[in-house]
Formats: C-alpha cells, structure tokens, sequence
C-alpha cells in the first residue's frame, strides 16, 4: 500500500493537456462526446460507477490470493473544450489487462485509461469483501468473517496515490453504565473505519488485527457458550467511549514505520438511544 512519484520508466507517459486530441469517430458515425463546449468548465473526474468485476487479493497468512468480487469505479480529468467523454473506454482498459484485478496492476490500468482517454489524471476505486477465518476464543471452533475493503488510487499526471480503507466491527462497552448501573452495563456493535496512505506495505490483516485490539472485544461469527461467557467478560473488563476507540487506534497508527496519513472513524449502533455515537480523527 504505498505512495509513490515515479511509476515504472518503461510506462508511456499520458499527453499533456494542451496536446489532447482525440482520434476521428468511426466512419459515418457521429461522435458527440467530442463535440467542444462553451461552458468552459472542466470536470474533475467523469467515468464509470458500479461495475462488478473479478478481484484477486493478497492473503498474507496463506501467502497465496483469495479471490472476490469487487465493485468498481473509474474516472479521468475532463478539458472544458470537450463536451463528454467516451465511456466505453474505462471497460475496454478493463478487460485489456486480463480477467482480473489485483493490486500490482492497479497503476497499469491507471496509466492505460490516461493513454486511452487522452487526460492527465486517472482515478480507480475499488471495495470487495475480504474474508478472515477466526476461531472462537475459548471452544477454537472456526468461523468465517468478512470486512469490507476499499481501494482509491489515483495517477496525477505521473504522480501515483493509493489509499487502503478498511472497515471492522467490534464491541463496545459503556464506561459511563458501567460505572453507575448495579446491574452490568449496555454494549453496542461499533464500525470502525480506518483509511491511510503509507510508505510501507500494510497488509489487510495486520489493519485488521489493528482495529480488532482497540475494542472493548472482538468480534466472531461463531460463539458457543463458553466463548459468549469469555467475550462478554471480556468487554465488561475492557470499557470503552467511542472516543477512546478513536484514539486507540490512532495511536497504534501512529506508531507504524512510513504513516504519511490516516483517518479513524467509529460509529456506535447504540443499544439504549435512538441514535448512533460517532468520532473521528484525521492525522498528517
């Protein structure tokens, strides 16, 4: 997950912007998007949203990919002379480089819809469901967990950009009720979302792990009696606000060699209000 200034030398490079012309429509056929504009009025990014295509990810653990299915969204600049852009050329970069994505051809398709679309910024993102197997704490029977992951990267002219975000429920425990109620203390499900930009690699599980630890408890999709025991127990000895979660996580952040940037939010499906409690934390 890194940020980079220097793409591969071997990359063509896209065009400048006062080069930008576009090839000639196809014989008898009108070409509208290239028809000029007099609005003057350039468009920061124009392209394609919602499209599912096959992804393969890395898993650090198996050292081998899990492959999923990810939704995806790809943008260029748009020069204010040009009336539209020419959508099916965000699929053709698509498909030109296989019947996948992963991650090391994420700037190859950043650079090919630059070429293509004759602009001088290029963006993709992508989220797909990432998968975990967890054992339960105390029985270590073995479940499966899903996390929501999220790429967006960008080519500014031959500047790369690239951000992970990770998304990762965990247990809340109420100091608050815990302090002042006889009887126990009300807990919550809380979303965490973490996004960063690092010099080093960060892998999905690590962010995850990250996350996971700043909680009151983890969370498991399989629990028998004994682990509902050891994870209740566990959160009540472990209260937190949604504010200390914030600040849990951006500590660990922090911490980590190569942190350029980070944003931690956490939102608590509150169990006792009709509302949500929310924090955020921005850094760098």
């Amino acid at each position: 997950m890194r940020r980079s200034t220097s793409p591969d030398p071997i990359a063509r490079s896209p065009r400048a912007p006062a080069a930008r012309r576009r090839p000639p429509a196809a014989a008898g056929l009108t070409d509208k998007q290239n028809e000029p504009d007099h609005r003057q009025l350039r468009i920061d990014k124009v392209g394609v949203r919602g499209l599912r295509f096959p992804a393969r990810v890395r898993d650090k653990n198996a050292e081998s990919v899990q492959n999923t299915v990810a939704t995806v969204g790809l943008f260029v600049d748009l020069p204010h002379e040009f009336k539209g852009t020419h959508m099916s050329r965000f699929v053709e970069a698509l498909n030109a480089h296989g019947g996948f994505i992963h991650i090391e051809s994420i700037p190859v398709i950043l650079r090919d819809l630059q070429e293509r679309l004759h602009a001088q910024n290029a963006h993709l993102e992508l989220e797909f469901p990432f998968f975990l197997q967890k054992r339960a704490p105390v029985s270590k029977k073995p479940g499966v967990m899903d996390y929501t992951v999220r790429f967006e990267a960008a080519m500014m002219g031959k500047e790369y950009d690239f951000v992970l975000t990770v998304k990762c429920n965990v247990t809340t425990l109420c100091p608050c009720s815990k302090a002042i109620a006889r009887y126990g203390a009300h807990n919550q499900r809380g979303e965490v979302t973490v996004q960063v930009r690092t010099a080093d690699t960060f892998w999905i599980e690590d962010l995850i792990a990250l996350i996971e630890s700043c909680g009151s408890s983890e969370m498991y999709s399989l629990l028998k009696r004994e682990d509902e025991k050891a994870v209740t127990e566990r959160a009540y000895e472990n209260p937190v606000f949604v504010e200390d979660l914030v600040r849990a996580v951006a500590v660990k952040l922090k911490a980590r060699p190569g942190m350029t940037w980070y944003k931690v939010e956490a939102e608590n499906y509150e169990s006792i209000h009709n509302h949500n409690a929310y924090a955020c934390i921005e850094h760098g």
